[in-house]
């Protein structure tokens, strides 16, 4: 189905959707009339010569310097140019169409200028999947994401480079296969396209999808582990965590239950003990916080996706232009770091029961890591180290970037966001810890081999998917093949497609 963008509405799991799965979209026929107004009320103010920023003027420190009619057109050639500065590799497919449909959503408040044939080569663009080769590396999260956006505005002018059909193109090469006009550069139209946070937004929208679908994958191992350790239920029941108050909490402690339903530690006939380490019995508390910590973003994140994010705006209803800092990326990167570091923590407790499963004077009974023949096998011993390698750089990439401001261009943007920073870093942070959950998850079904009960029907749903990609460890053998394996499991979300079949959705 067509996604219809107009300004408002775009979530991310529409833009997961549109930048992922390479929904069509449209531009809403009320969206082109506001560009159209927008546009036709810029142009007055060229002619009557009224000064505006980066329209007959420079940028940054050169904002002063007032442009002649001559020079207006050309300089958004020459603002590309400049900007077009970044470094490193190509930046992954789905970030740079998720960046691109986010502009299209801006220019359809009909506030940023442009001319109508900017914001429909966006749409035609990416309907017929061509996407522009955009370095991963130079934006500082403030006057917008100027280096990778202007990589994409090079294609206005049938320059740069796109990806179209698998094939790595020339940019007017690639237009012309794909049937597209190249619309060229006229005044305010480059800046139009390069002046908002719109790639750092894209990352983080589709990071913020896989986080939270990480989470309840963090929920189901952790009620196998807890269900591996015979853990007392008292600390998961609903009433505990209602009378404090915190929603992502009650969340975690239903989709504990939920997973550990039907099974024989619910009936109290296992003999457990009184009270389990907090990184069994705060397991709801933890989780629950991050769920509480990507609530939060996913708030800050869809206000952008659905906002104007340029400069500077026009206002055709007060036949007004207002300059300020709507490009400003710190609203989405502050709380995007707080998101990272939350899957950092929620990382850290999943080792922690992952080290009472293999350690023999913490695991109730079960052999020395989660082997028969201890001594001449090690059995999961080296599958710990794995996990902690993984989570010391997660601790590392989580130092928040949104602090980490140097100013540029002589001091006139003298406070930059550095939100390019955060998004990039976040993407380590899930892509390690999908291989430390994976590692708890392989131990989690290990030690429910050696147990003599039956298990909730989600660990067993759990189990049983784990099961069909990675056999029981007998005696040693290279684990590096597992670890892998159950890396791309956790990434896919077979296990939550499995659990949630069985016991319902977990939230």
């Amino acid at each position: 189905m067509t996604i219809m963008l107009d300004g408002s509405g775009l979530t991310i799991e529409k833009l997961v959707s549109i930048a992922r799965d390479g929904e069509q979209v449209a531009l809403h026929h009320d969206a082109f009339e506001r560009i159209n107004i927008c546009r036709a009320m810029l142009e007055a103010k060229i002619q009557a010569r009224e000064i505006m920023y980066g329209v007959n003027t420079g940028i940054g420190e050169f904002s002063e310097v007032v442009l002649t009619d001559e020079q207006v057109e050309q300089f958004q050639r020459y603002l590309i140019y400049n900007h077009a500065a970044g470094i490193g590799e190509p930046t992954p497919i789905e970030y740079v169409r998720g960046a691109m449909a986010g502009r299209i959503n801006v220019h359809a408040h009909g506030k940023s200028g442009c001319r109508p044939e900017i914001t429909q080569t966006l749409v035609e663009m990416l309907n017929k999947g061509v996407t522009p080769v955009v370095c991963q590396k130079g934006s500082v999260g403030a006057s917008g994401d100027l280096a990778p956006m202007s990589q994409i505005a090079l294609l206005m002018m049938g320059e740069g480079e796109a990806f179209y059909q698998g094939k790595r193109l020339p940019g007017d090469e690639a237009l012309q296969r794909a049937g597209i006009p190249i619309p060229g550069l006229q005044a305010r139209d480059g800046l139009a396209v390069i002046n908002g946070s719109n790639l750092l937004t894209a990352m983080s929208a589709l990071q913020l999808y896989d986080m939270n679908r990480w989470l309840k994958q963090a929920e189901i191992a952790c009620a196998m582990s807890l269900e591996a350790l015979l853990a007392n239920l008292k600390p998961y029941d609903l009433r505990l965590h209602e009378v404090r108050g915190f929603s992502g909490a009650v969340r975690t402690a239903n989709a504990l239950k939920q997973c550990m339903q039907g099974s024989d530690l619910v009936t109290g006939a296992i003999k457990t003990k009184v009270q389990d380490a907090y990184s069994m019995r705060s397991s709801p508390q933890v989780i629950g916080a991050a769920h509480d910590a990507l609530d939060f973003a996913r708030s800050q994140v869809e206000i952008e996706l659905n906002g104007v994010g340029d400069n500077p705006i026009f206002l055709p209803e007060y036949n007004l232009t207002l300059t300020g800092a709507n490009f400003q990326g710190t609203p989405v990167c502050l709380p995007m770091d707080m998101a990272g570091a939350a899957i950092t923590m929620v990382s850290v407790i999943s080792e922690r029961r992952l080290n009472r499963l293999t350690n023999p004077a913490l695991s109730v009974g079960l052999p020395a890591f989660l082997t028969k023949g201890a001594g001449m096998f090690s059995g999961m011993m080296l599958s710990q180290y794995t996990a902690d390698t993984l989570i010391v750089e997660q601790r590392m990439l989580s130092a928040p970037a949104s602090i980490q401001s140097i100013p540029a261009a002589a001091d006139q943007e003298d406070f930059v966001s550095m939100g390019m920073n955060t998004a990039i870093k976040n993407h380590q942070i899930i892509d390690n810890s999908y291989g430390v959950l994976g590692i708890e998850f392989m131990a989690a079904a290990q030690a429910l081999d050696f147990r003599d009960f039956t298990p909730g029907k989600g660990v067993q749903a759990a189990r049983k998917v784990i099961r069909k990609y990675v056999p029981h460890l007998d005696e040693d053998r290279p684990l590096y093949p597992d670890h892998n394996l159950m890396k791309t499991l956790v990434k896919s979300g077979e296990i939550l497609e499995e659990v949630e079949k069985e016991v319902g959705s977990l939230g």
